[in-house]
C-alpha cells in the first residue's frame, strides 16, 4: 500500500512564493526486470502528478520509467488566495492516491508561515494487481 507525506506553509503573505514537497512510497516497478525464474515483473509506475490549488492546475509532472522508487517532488507557488492545495498521483494498474492541505493567505503584515505535514494517506487501487 503506498503512503504520501506533503510538506504545504499552513500560512503564507500574499504574493509569497511558497514551496510544496511531496514525497509517495511506490515501487515504480519498469516492466524491464525479470524474477529469477524469467518471467517479467509487470510494469507498475506512477505516471502522472498533478496539484490544483483552488481547483487550479499549478503544478503538472509526466513520470516515467526512469523515475525511482518513492518519488520525492519540490516545486513553487504563488500565495494568492486562502484554500486548499490538492496532490494528486496517478498511475498504472488503477492506482490513484490524493492529498490535500490548507493555506491561509493574508495580508503582507501577517505573521511568518508554518510548514503543515500530513498523515499517511490511503491508496485506491481498482485493477488487477
Amino acid at each position: 500500500m503506498a503512503s504520501a507525506l506533503i510538506n504545504v506553509p499552513s500560512r503564507a503573505k500574499r504574493g509569497d512564493v511558497i514551496e510544496i514537497k511531496a514525497l509517495i512510497s511506490h515501487p515504480m516497478e519498469t516492466g524491464y526486470r525479470r524474477t529469477q525464474l524469467g518471467a517479467r515483473i509487470p510494469r507498475d509506475i506512477i505516471r502522472v502528478f498533478v496539484c490544483t490549488y483552488n481547483g487550479t492546475e499549478v503544478f503538472r509532472a509526466e513520470l516515467h520509467p526512469a523515475i525511482a522508487a518513492n518519488p520525492f517532488i519540490v516545486f513553487s507557488t504563488v500565495a494568492t488566495e486562502s484554500g486548499t492545495l490538492a496532490l494528486t498521483w496517478t498511475g498504472d494498474n488503477g492506482f490513484s492516491v490524493t492529498e490535500s492541505a490548507t493555506i491561509t493567505v493574508g495580508d503582507p503584515d501577517m505573521a511568518p508561515h508554518t510548514p503543515q505535514r500530513s498523515e499517511p494517506s490511503r491508496e485506491t487501487r481498482d485493477g488487477p494487481r
